[in-house]
């Protein structure tokens, strides 16, 4: 398949717009859905670079300053494409999907590569292993016998986070999960919630998948962690998380991605325990106070209250779409949701496609979904949102996430991981190597500096 990059769109744009136009779909015919699904897909593709010549399969580029995104989103990528894949029948990316995955598995099969060292979170790796537990889930293709198969890439993930060299080991913060791996890395004594969320979400999962108590019984544990912390509130709003020592200086940031991933976790466990109260009791509460926060009345399309007035970043720019798909997901896992969640994916989605007027294509995807316009601004983040959004509809009619006792066929592994995160070790080094080592840590520098401002906020 040739696709056309954005520069090369650019250059088009002078005829562009007319002979294609803004993207359309009937959000009531599934067929639409699909095809316009399959539009943003090709579009998405195009901040792809990785399957051509000169490129690292499985990344986008960057990151900052190289290019705009880290490691981690294109991990979400592949999920997005998984997604869309599973919900449309589309298979034309798989070869694509495959090659990416399974090359940046790492050496260890865990998705720790050593060259991502440098900034590599708990909740990066995690990203990855969201990605290959949804291979799992939807009978995607198993990679041959010799490669990693994709439970055991989950499950990598998650038993090296079980260990006790990633977590707290005293105080009112023990057993949390640190943001950094590596504690030469800023943010390394940050606890925060997406990092816990995903390892409680990978849990649920493997739990039910494997139905493995040991698995469900961490899962709960970290629920009751983030839950004991005060991260999320009485009326339900979950925080974005607190720094060591104790854990008390509580961000109150809220973003749409931190919530979904608990959501999407809590109903894995209510299908995992036959729909357990407790369960039932925390999917409700999450969903009702979710659609308040991030889809508010009237219009009830997708918004991201922490940054959206200001300037999300990169990262922030991509939640929507994560929180749509998570949100579909529940619905098949807890069918119960559907009455409530469609009709608010379905309003927000149609703002989304809205304001698909952009580029020079005239369909690319903006940010700014409450607008009803194109806001100017285009990228892959943007692309996965809407497509996200368009994927969710179809949830409820797909199958539902499979185990391996109804249908499920990639095989995992009880000892897979190793038992501790190690540093990469580099040659000795020289006075060039200390100047260069000088310019880069300032670069360093400057960008946390950024990354690290929307932590504050409160």
């Amino acid at each position: 398949m040739v696709r056309l990059s954005a520069p090369v769109l650019a250059a088009l744009g002078l005829f562009a717009n007319k002979a294609f136009g803004a993207l359309e779909v009937n959000l009531d015919d599934p067929e639409s859905i699909k095809k316009a699904a399959a539009q943003v897909a090709e579009d998405l593709l195009t901040f792809y670079h990785g399957d051509e010549p000169g490129w690292v399969p499985g990344i986008l580029p960057g990151p900052p300053p190289d290019g705009d995104y880290y490691w981690w989103q294109g991990g979400a990528m592949w999920g997005t494409l998984l997604d869309y894949r599973h919900n449309t029948g589309d298979t034309q990316y798989d070869d694509m999907i495959t090659t990416a995955m399974l090359h940046q598995a790492g050496d260890d099969r865990d998705y720790l590569p050593s060259n991502w060292s440098a900034s590599m979170g708990n909740d990066d790796q995690a990203f990855w292993a969201l990605s290959a537990m949804l291979a799992t889930e939807i009978g995607y293709t198993d990679p041959p016998e010799d490669q990693p198969q994709w439970a055991a890439l989950a499950q990598a993930v998650f038993h090296e986070q079980t260990s006790e060299d990633r977590r707290v080991p005293s105080g009112r913060c023990k057993w949390g999960l640190r943001w950094q791996v590596y504690s030469t890395n800023n943010g390394y004594d940050y606890i925060n919630t997406i990092a816990n969320a995903c390892y409680f979400n990978i849990g649920s999962r493997l739990a039910r998948y494997f139905h493995n108590e040991t698995y469900a019984e961490l899962a709960t544990k970290t629920w009751d962690l983030i839950d004991r912390l005060g991260y999320i509130s009485d009326k339900w709003d979950v925080y974005d998380g607190a720094h060591l020592p104790d854990c008390t200086d509580l961000n109150k940031a809220q973003f749409s991605y931190n919530a979904a991933m608990l959501l999407q976790g809590a109903a894995f466990m209510y299908n995992y325990t036959d729909g357990a109260q407790i369960w039932k009791d925390r999917v409700d509460n999450l969903v009702d106070r979710m659609i308040e926060i991030f889809f508010p009345a009237p219009a009830r399309i997708a918004f991201e209250p922490s940054c959206e007035y200001q300037q999300c970043n990169s990262d922030m720019e991509s939640f929507k779409g994560f929180t749509h798909r998570w949100m579909g997901t529940t619905m098949q896992v807890a069918p119960h949701t559907k009455e409530k969640i469609l009709p608010v994916l379905k309003q927000s989605t149609a703002g989304a496609v809205k304001q698909c007027t952009g580029g020079n294509n005239g369909r690319f995807c903006g940010f700014h979904w409450t607008s009803g316009v194109w806001d100017g601004d285009t990228g892959a983040s943007q692309q996965m949102n809407v497509l996200g959004a368009l994927v969710s509809l179809l949830a409820p009619d797909v199958p539902a996430p499979l185990t391996k006792d109804n249908g499920g066929t990639s095989k995992g592994n009880v000892n897979a991981g190793s038992n501790e995160a190690k540093l990469p070790t580099f040659a000795p080094i020289t006075s060039g190597d200390k100047v260069g080592a000088g310019i880069v840590t300032a670069l360093i520098i400057a960008g946390s500096l950024s990354a690290f401002a929307w932590m504050s906020l409160d």
